[in-house]
């Protein structure tokens, strides 16, 4: 885990030029991991969408000198249309991926999503994914281990920072600019052995297995983490 902090510390600039950003708005978001490995994973409700490089410092007049202070700004209308399109863009692509039932655009910066997904954990699991909307910071992230444990960890619901094992990704993770606009439940059941997990209160039992239920707000600091053993 340490080597791949150091791999995404190293190319989160290159991520911050090339993609954009979602964020959870208002949601509602689950995981239920059955002992045999079989899953689903749900997430109804807001994403707001960003341009990672729009929160990047302005460098062009410490290169250009008068050249940049003499360019003309773009015009606000023109703006707002490249952020329209770019919108309608992630809205499409994300529309054509399995698992997402309903992408609307709501908003200038903001989609609604109704998103549920089942398999078998026979590999790893990330969401959200998509290659043409550019889209590559996970909200949530499951990683099948060989020894028959799952890990799973949701970056985008906390904003740990340092404290998390893949750290904050240059503050993509979970501690931007849009961190205002998050609010929402995630909800992990299981009926497989919880070997770890850090929500204080615990886990409640249920008709279907174990539950654990973190609250999600701005100000919430913790990545919901927990670590499964499955069947053989």
């Amino acid at each position: 885990m340490i080597r791949f902090a150091r791999v995404c510390a190293a190319i989160a600039p290159l991520l911050l030029l090339t993609s954009c950003l979602l964020s959870p708005g208002k949601f509602t978001s689950s995981l239920d991991i059955r002992k045999d490995g079989v899953f689903t994973y749900s997430y109804v409700g807001e994403v707001v969408v960003s341009d990672p490089s729009s929160q990047m410092p302005d460098t062009s007049e410490a290169d250009t000198g008068k050249d940049a202070r003499a360019a003309a700004p773009a015009k606000p209308a023109d703006k707002a249309k490249e952020v329209a399109a770019r919108l309608r863009e992630v809205a499409d692509a994300l529309a054509k991926e399995k698992g997402f039932r309903s992408v609307k655009v709501i908003g200038d910066n903001k989609l609604s999503v109704d998103y549920r997904i089942s398999g078998k954990l026979d590999h790893s699991f990330l969401f959200p994914f998509n290659i043409d909307a550019k889209a590559i910071v996970p909200f949530i992230a499951v990683e099948v281990r060989a020894d028959g444990k799952v890990r799973m960890q949701a970056p985008a619901f906390g904003n740990a920072g340092d404290a998390s094992p893949v750290g904050d990704m240059g503050g993509m993770t979970g501690g931007g600019s849009d961190v205002k606009e998050r609010s929402g439940t995630f909800t992990l059941t299981t009926d497989a052995e919880i070997v770890s997990q850090n929500q204080e209160d615990g886990a409640v039992a249920t008709a279907t297995g174990k539950q654990i239920v973190w609250k999600i707000t701005p100000a919430t600091t913790i990545v919901p983490l927990a670590v499964l053993k499955l069947l053989p």
